[in-house]
């Protein structure tokens, strides 16, 4: 048997296991995905009936679903942009200590919050933002003489509520990449613009951020499509209200299919959320594309 045969069959065995998990539990749902949507499925109901494209015509002309479609927008293009901001802030000055031991310590830091589920951190999170007396954030107010605020409750801060609690839970990955992307970039790069008299805003403008671009390419886009796809926290913390203030498309597919038995019509909402974050990942792809190398 030959050295190419054995690497040959080397791969079929290790990838075969590998692309048979992901047909089965990834490939094959999406597409069962999409051709539910063309029912009026009810997992409850005798019959299921071909609507063709009814589901989303119906979705476009449904206000909750409109609210939910705009929600979740609103969410991902504020809080992505904070989360990048954030992160390469803390990524920055992590790595400009110096001592290994406090670096790690501070990685460490950032990353306990990372290690609870997303579900429990949502659940200690509400309960600090409750509206009455008992919560954290409203005693603090108490104690300082501040009128008591609904977190939770009301649509003004409902929904930034939820955004800080997600970056306060979530920014540790983005944050060790950051570094990553940072301890790459070549140090005689910044050693040359200092001597040429550069200080630190233009080495950062014209250094970091274009030798960053890989590294905030990636990041940016699985924020985007982790973030399109949250659910936890609003289903937790405020059940999508006030007044569906914090309704989003996550919550309100998980609403008609479960709570519901709307299964077609949530799953022509899946599939619309689908192609929104193909087609914004795309975009970002095919924007940030780079061809240099260092």
């Amino acid at each position: 048997m030959s050295q190419h045969t054995k690497e040959l069959r080397f791969v079929i065995y290790s990838l075969t296991p590998i692309l048979l998990l992901f047909l089965v539990f990834l490939i094959i749902p999406i597409f069962w995905g999409i051709q539910l949507s063309f029912f009026q499925y009810d997992p409850l109901a005798s019959s299921s009936p071909l609507i063709w494209f009814d589901n989303y015509v119906r979705m476009w002309k449904d206000p909750i679903f409109v609210k939910s479609f705009l929600n979740t927008f609103k969410y991902v293009f504020i809080a992505v942009p904070a989360n990048i901001v954030i992160t390469l802030a803390f990524a920055g000055m992590i790595s400009r200590v110096r001592s290994a031991r406090w670096r790690n310590f501070f990685r460490t830091c950032f990353f306990l919050p990372a290690i609870a589920p997303l579900s429990a951190s949502a659940l200690i999170w509400s309960t600090m933002l409750r509206s009455g007396g008992d919560g954290l954030f409203n005693m603090l107010l108490d104690k300082m003489g501040q009128a008591k605020v609904g977190w939770l409750t009301d649509g003004n801060t409902a929904m930034i509520s939820i955004i800080l609690m997600t970056l306060w839970a979530d920014i540790a990955y983005n944050i060790i990449i950051f570094m990553a992307g940072l301890d790459a970039i070549p140090k005689l790069f910044y050693e040359a613009a200092e001597i040429d008299g550069a200080n630190a805003f233009q080495r950062f403008r014209h250094i970091t951020l274009p030798l960053l671009q890989r590294t905030t390419l990636f990041v940016f886009t699985m924020t985007v499509i982790s973030y399109f796809q949250m659910f936890p926290q609003f289903q937790i913390m405020t059940r999508g209200g006030p007044k569906n203030e914090t309704l989003v498309m996550a919550l309100n597919i998980y609403n008609n299919a479960f709570s519901y038995s709307r299964m077609g019509y949530a799953s022509a909402m899946a599939t619309v959320l689908l192609i929104i974050i193909l087609v914004i990942s795309l975009i970002q792809i095919r924007v940030g594309r780079t061809q240099w190398e260092y």
